[in-house]
């Protein structure tokens, strides 16, 4: 009897453990949500989960990266794949207004996005220091609410800037909105002098009360919901092997209501790259981290806030800005991609070259210290992490497919197993709803007429 029950079930028990096997190497069934392949479905924004995780918003730029024709900003039902268009630019052509990297609140049904000047043309086109913060309420859909004052006219007024806002982030609270900006002042002081002025930085805005400006007759300015300064100081020549920048980007905010400093306080902070000089001149992106000081509308000893002719806004007292990393003297300088970090505050996270100069995760505290590698790979990361809920678990993307690697603190730390299978053409910006259960991506589909590929929205079912 024995020598017949193992004739028969010990080859269905090996069936069944390579059937396990076979499952947990598996990436989740993808879904398609969209399939219009007349238009982009980019999901280019920080945060595109509506807050009951329903609906993603996104824009429907054409040509990677430009969004001055971009006319539409839309939202897909994650369950029914429904469509609605939230707004929509009036008169738009190549040369703007454009809109594009919709990201949604976390508090609110409200949309923010880059919108260009309402007076663009082709003698004033859609710029980096022409462009500004609009808001759509999703309750009020195609009304557009227009966040950051821009007042381009002398004497600036505290409170509004003097360029164009971008990758708009809301903090975690709601409370704040964090973006990078160019500055269209100092662009005209490079188009005069010949000195590259016309630096990224990085800026703030807070509901403190409405911001007004003067009246402009070519409308290039405008009104704000919002109080707005800029947080990080640049420079055209940061002296080589100190700790000026020259540009700020790939900015997000530190925790959902900041980090715990050693006195048990909480601080606001936004994490950014930030671009240095080597000893030897050569540039080197580092990672920073700005301390935000709750009243933004006192000035500092640098400046007005407003700036002036010749000068920056100046950030607000009490802003302190600090360096994190210090690769620029190593085998293998600088830090990639945007930084993402954990919910709790006490994490940033980046990419960097290991040993063998491949780019892999890493976690360093918004404090300081040493940081601490995350992944192992064979081969380079290829995007920024997403954090789950509970700070847990990050997703990325990395030989062509999503990633989930688990980062509780144990035996478990820098495991990681694939989400989707591995694709010729590697998906991107992936985006994970509030409540961890949904994990949106793009991927490229090509036409029909072979004319070319368009980005769709595509969802994995955690």
């Amino acid at each position: 009897m024995l020598n017949v029950a193992l004739k028969i079930y010990f080859p269905l028990f090996f069936c069944f453990l390579f059937l396990i096997l076979c499952t947990g190497k598996k990436g989740k069934q993808e879904i398609q949500l969209t399939y219009d392949l007349n238009k982009n479905f980019d999901l280019d924004g920080r945060y595109n989960f509506s807050l009951d995780d329903k609906w993603l918003v996104y824009d429907t730029r054409v040509e990677e990266g430009g969004i001055g024709g971009c006319r539409t900003i839309e939202k897909v039902n994650v369950e029914t794949g429904e469509v609605v268009v939230q707004y929509e630019t009036k008169n738009a052509t190549q040369y703007g207004p454009g809109v594009g990297g919709a990201s949604y609140s976390h508090t609110e049904n409200k949309t923010i996005f880059i919108h260009g000047l309402l007076n663009c043309n082709e003698k004033q086109p859609y710029q980096q220091w022409r462009r500004t913060g609009v808001m759509i309420d999703d309750a009020n859909p195609g009304v557009p609410i227009f966040m950051d004052a821009r007042d381009v006219t002398p004497p600036f007024t505290p409170g509004a800037l003097r360029g164009g806002t971008h990758q708009h982030e809301w903090s975690g609270d709601g409370e704040w909105i964090g973006y990078t900006y160019n500055d269209a002042i100092m662009k005209s002081l490079e188009d005069k002098t010949g000195v590259h002025w016309n630096l990224r930085t990085i800026g703030v805005s807070r509901a403190i009360h409405p911001v007004k400006v003067d009246h402009e007759p070519e409308g290039e300015n405008n009104n704000g919901t919002h109080f707005s300064v800029l947080v990080v100081r640049v420079v055209p020549n940061p002296k080589p092997g100190s700790d000026e920048i020259s540009h700020a980007a790939e900015d997000s905010w530190v925790g959902t209501h900041g980090y715990r400093k050693p006195d048990g306080s909480l601080q606001r902070g936004r994490a950014f790259l930030g671009t240095v000089r080597s000893k030897q001149g050569e540039p080197v992106k580092e990672l920073f981290v700005v301390d935000i000081p709750e009243r933004i509308d006192i000035p500092g000893d640098d400046g007005p806030l407003e700036g002036t002719e010749t000068t920056f806004p100046m950030p607000p007292k009490g802003t302190v800005q600090r360096r994190l990393t210090f690769t620029a003297e190593t085998d293998h300088p600088g830090v990639e991609g945007f930084t993402r970090c954990s919910s709790d505050g006490s994490c940033i996270a980046f990419r960097a070259k290991d040993e063998n100069g491949v780019l892999q995760v890493y976690f360093i505290s918004p404090l300081g210290g040493e940081p601490t590698q995350v992944t192992h790979h064979e081969s380079d990361v290829q995007s920024a992490v997403r954090w789950s809920p509970g700070d847990s678990k990050v997703y990325y993307i990395w030989d062509n497919r999503i990633v989930e690697c688990d980062v509780k603190k144990g035996d478990t730390f820098g495991q990681w197993k694939r989400i989707t299978e591995k694709t010729s053409e590697a998906p991107s910006n992936i985006v994970l709803s509030h409540n961890g259960e949904i994990l949106a991506f793009n991927r490229f589909v090509a036409r029909e007429d072979d004319n070319g590929k368009m980005k769709q929205v595509f969802i994995v079912k955690l």
